[in-house]
């Protein structure tokens, strides 16, 4: 019975705070936003295709007698007309991924011109038509125009294929608007807000633990929204995966000489350029959008007279791929964590540490009840046996992924880091 009240009253909590924070709230929509068109030769993002920010790296042609055939899927989705000019319904064959941006994208050209569908002049190709290493022949690119072929749409249509979705778009062509997806399990695709598993943090008895070994009960270092140094209850894993293989961003710097390694999507605090009486101390960045030069907050082997963090100079930031490291994202009840001595926010995907924390605050009250309910709970299980690793959560928390879900409904688009992004499609499907 305390379990199912707590559990009321925590979902209470999250919708009212949903209805009344940042972005729209119930009952209230926000205007349809404005599209501009994309240019001829415009592609978005401003990166190259097979680069992180935008669909990722290639990896390796599809043949029909490959094992990674059985990654494509076919589309007979009615409302998209295929060219198929082969006749072996290749253009047809892609992705989950891709087939699902894809679809949106046929529903948004059905709004935008009615009485018009979306056309796919190429979808994957096994006949080597197109140049080395394209994303083709992996079914993870098509090239489209609209069944009226009336070119002067192929701007809007552009835009519309952002929209859907599409981690790269590319008005390539007078002839077609070439648009590409990630892989299915690209690094970046899964690159939400972690640290690896080695990573290290610094418990309240003066000991260092591993990340991954962190568990309910744990007082960790932190900070407050002043820089202070402080300890706070580990409450939880808003992500766990142990055999996770990312690619992570280093964080270095000097004097003293610091290393810190997380997901491009998750924040890092770094110092407020204007920081001046009532201006915060520190803001929030993206770990992927950190430069040399900046200042982060770093902590010594014995803190301060005044607790606060000690502040360090980024010297270097580069980016590694860690494949049995794992990736974990604790969350503590300060919303910060010192990880290898270095000050992070616990959260990612979304530019705003302090919207974030607030939208937390009904699992960190739920983390106190069950605290407080803790000696009820165990005497009425004392008869049952579950081991520590069974009862905890592996992968997203479904907290999170309901966040993340309804962030997606309430934030624009452009909120969120491409990879947090597309991390929280991923966790949604």
């Amino acid at each position: 019975m305390r379990i199912a009240l707590a559990s009321l009253l925590c979902l209470f909590l999250t919708s009212c705070g949903l209805a009344c924070g940042p972005g729209r709230g119930y009952g209230k929509r926000r205007h349809p936003k404005k599209l501009t068109p994309l240019a001829y030769k415009q592609f978005i993002p401003n990166v190259a295709e097979k680069t992180l920010g935008a669909s990722g790296k290639y990896e390796g042609k599809i043949t029909r007698d490959s094992e990674r055939f059985k990654e494509l899927t076919p589309n007979y989705n009615p409302d998209i007309i295929f060219k198929d000019e082969e006749n072996t319904n290749a253009d047809r064959l892609m992705t989950q991924r891709c087939k699902d941006k894809l679809n949106s994208l046929a529903i948004s050209v059905m709004n935008q011109w009615p009485g018009v569908k979306l056309r796919v002049t190429e979808g994957w190709d096994e006949d080597g038509n197109h140049l080395e290493e394209s994303l083709h022949y992996e079914g993870r690119a098509v090239d489209i125009t609209t069944s009226d072929r009336d070119k002067s749409k192929y701007g809007m249509l552009s835009r519309l294929a952002v929209e859907a979705g599409f981690d790269w778009v590319y008005y390539e062509s007078k002839a077609h608007i070439h648009c590409s997806v990630k892989a299915e399990n690209s690094v970046a695709v899964k690159s939400g807000g972690c640290f690896p598993g080695s990573a290290t943090v610094q418990l309240e008895d003066g000991r260092t633990k591993l990340v991954r070994d962190l568990r309910e009960g744990d007082r960790v270092l932190a900070a407050d929204e002043q820089g202070r140094a402080a300890f706070s209850d580990f409450i939880m894993f808003m992500d766990r995966e142990p055999r996770a293989r990312r690619q992570f961003i280093v964080i270095e710097t000097a004097a003293p000489a610091r290393r810190l390694t997380l997901t491009a999507a998750h924040l890092v605090l770094v110092r407020n350029g204007n920081s001046s009486g009532s201006s915060p101390l520190m803001s929030a960045r993206f770990a992927s959008s950190v430069r040399p030069g900046h200042e982060v907050f770093v902590s010594e082997e014995k803190e301060q007279e005044d607790g606060r963090l000690r502040g360090a100079r980024v010297t270097r930031v580069r980016t590694v791929e860690l494949e049995r490291e794992g990736a974990y994202a604790p969350v503590t009840a300060h919303g910060t964590v010192v990880v290898d001595r270095v000050l992070a926010s616990c959260y990612a995907a979304v530019e705003q540490h302090r919207w974030a924390h607030w939208a937390l605050a009904p699992a960190r009250l739920s983390h106190a009840l069950a605290a407080w309910m803790r000696p009820y709970w165990q005497r009425a299980a004392k008869n049952t046996t579950v081991t520590e690793e069974e009862g905890r959560e592996r992968g997203m928390h479904w907290y999170a992924r309901a966040l993340l879900r309804v962030g997606t409904w309430l934030l624009h688009r452009d909120s969120f880091h491409p990879l947090g992004l597309a991390d929280t499609e991923t966790s949604a499907s």
